[in-house]
């Protein structure tokens, strides 16, 4: 299938599609005309003024942007550049985010402002088709000058250098070069820079983490419902005339979804036990509905991203312009990971307080909810698990774009640290899959309690699914286990 043509939107269900899909990806020939165009217009220009200084190109980098550089030595800059910036340390990135970074360096290099020949564009979508996942490293991005030691990683593979994973083996990427039977590029003017600067390891951390929080939004609300009538919670804060009169597009449609989800429930015929509910349960529409209407700022933050060209200096042929500024800097990612870190995580702190309202021996449920407590602790620690990670949360939700370290001696004098608001993001995400998944482990304990009354059949379809997978709690048992079946059935199922 072809890649997503440059002079079309790419939107982030589309980029998801072509994620999903195992078919090989192809540039379209447009693609290719624009980057051959590029490519052309800068040497031609090279060679008509070689003397004159762009950056990066017949100069030194960062603070050596002074320092002039012979032809003769202009490929070996280029391949000096990805080789020094390979400085990455830390855990390794996962290689369906490796996927992701070699999809999004295509497709930033495809709207032909990067200077780069097709022929390195085509090679990173071999590595992409062919299962080739260069072996990138989460630290040394300061997410200004782009994800320089990430993205230095990823393409040193290009050169015949560093390693790659293939077929669930680690290997030199000459050997596997050799495989195919690809010789290393040799990189020309302009190349290495290309390939360094950009934002695509903050995108790719970006992109995946805002898949799995759209998922985690719609799971929040359903699970956040099956808790409601666990406790014994009333729909009342759900109808509309409220949502009407302060109506944030968010509240109004978790409020909207809650009705909906417990519409035909018997339980919600009984009478009820206290006139009001706790916050937790009361204040879903507010809660649930600010964090969707936060994501939905990141996403058209993270669209734009797609659809960008982030090396720098960037390539004008028509307007016959080399220009040098600054849209490998991170800072658009950086305050919209850090935003949804916090918006994810505000989902996670109100799912563990109506775990803990559950579990405390409330509203006719038993102490921890299982028989004989005392001789069982039943669900007492699953609520020490989910708080343990709502702490850890609130410390990861510690701004990184509230921070800047100078570097190249003072030429890159505010930098972003978006890749670190990555990193911290997607582990913010994960954690509240778990949280989420305690949340549902205890109120689908908590409504087996309450039988023979049933929930509506939206819920009950929930919970039967989720019993599949994750049985009751008659006494005490290892529950890590069902910790773990409960985090995956949040990842998994199909919630909408």
């Amino acid at each position: 299938m072809p890649l997503l043509s440059p002079t079309q939107p790419l939107t982030l269900p589309e980029l998801a599609a072509a994620l999903a899909s195992r078919d090989a990806l192809r540039l379209p020939a447009e693609a290719e005309s624009r980057i051959q165009h590029c490519y052309d217009y800068l040497h031609e220009r090279l060679g008509a003024a070689p003397d004159q200084p762009v950056y990066g190109i017949n100069t030194g980098f960062g603070s050596l942007y002074n320092v002039s550089i012979a032809p003769e030595a202009r490929a070996q800059l280029q391949a000096n550049l990805v080789m020094s910036h390979a400085c990455g340390t830390g855990a390794e990135v996962p290689t369906e985010l490796v996927r992701r970074m070699l999809l999004l360096k295509v497709q930033s290099l495809s709207y032909g402002h990067s200077g780069v020949q097709v022929a390195t564009a085509k090679r990173l979508l071999d590595f992409f088709n062919r299962d080739v996942w260069p072996v990138v490293y989460e630290q040394g991005s300061l997410g200004a000058s782009g994800d320089l030691a990430p993205l230095a990683h990823l393409c040193l593979p290009l050169l015949g250098l560093g390693e790659v994973n293939y077929q669930g083996y680690r290997l030199a990427a000459a050997d596997v070069l050799s495989l195919f039977g690809w010789e290393p590029l040799k990189l020309q003017a302009k190349e290495g820079l290309a390939l360094l600067n950009g934002t695509q390891f903050m995108l790719a951390y970006a992109t995946e983490a805002l898949e799995r929080t759209q998922r985690l939004l719609d799971a929040a609300d359903v699970i956040g419902a099956i808790s409601t009538e666990a406790f014994g919670g009333h729909v009342q804060p759900f109808l509309a005339p409220l949502h009407r009169v302060r109506p944030h597009a968010g509240q109004v449609r978790v409020a909207e979804r809650l009705r909906a989800l417990l519409a035909g429930s018997e339980l919600q015929a009984r009478d009820r036990y206290a006139l009001q509910d706790p916050y937790s349960f009361r204040c879903q529409p507010q809660v649930h509905g600010a964090s969707r209407d936060a994501v939905a700022y990141v996403a058209n933050t993270i669209e734009i991203e797609c659809n960008s060209v982030t090396d720098n200096p960037n390539i004008f042929p028509e307007e016959d312009a080399i220009l040098s500024g600054g849209n490998f800097h991170g800072q658009p990612l950086a305050l919209a990971l850090d935003h949804l870190a916090l918006a994810v995580a505000e989902l996670g702190s109100i799912s563990e307080r109506r775990t803990f309202q559950l579990i405390s021996g409330q509203r006719g449920l038993p102490a921890f909810l299982v028989a004989e407590p005392g001789l069982n602790s039943g669900f007492m620690i699953p609520q020490y698990t989910a708080a343990g990670i709502v702490s850890q949360n609130k410390q990861l939700c510690t701004p990184a774009s509230a921070d800047s370290i100078t570097s190249s001696n003072g030429q890159e004098d505010h930098v972003s640290m978006g890749a670190n608001a990555a990193t911290k993001a997607r582990r913010v995400v994960e954690n509240v899959e778990q949280v989420l998944g305690i949340e549902l482990f205890t109120a689908a304990q908590a409504l087996d309690l309450r039988r023979p009354h049933r929930s509506s059949p939206a819920l009950e379809a929930v919970v039967a699914a989720f019993r599949e997978h994750v049985a009751f709690v008659p006494r005490d048992r290892v529950l890590a286990p069902d910790l773990h079946r409960a985090a995956r059935f949040v990842r998994e199922y199909a919630w909408e």
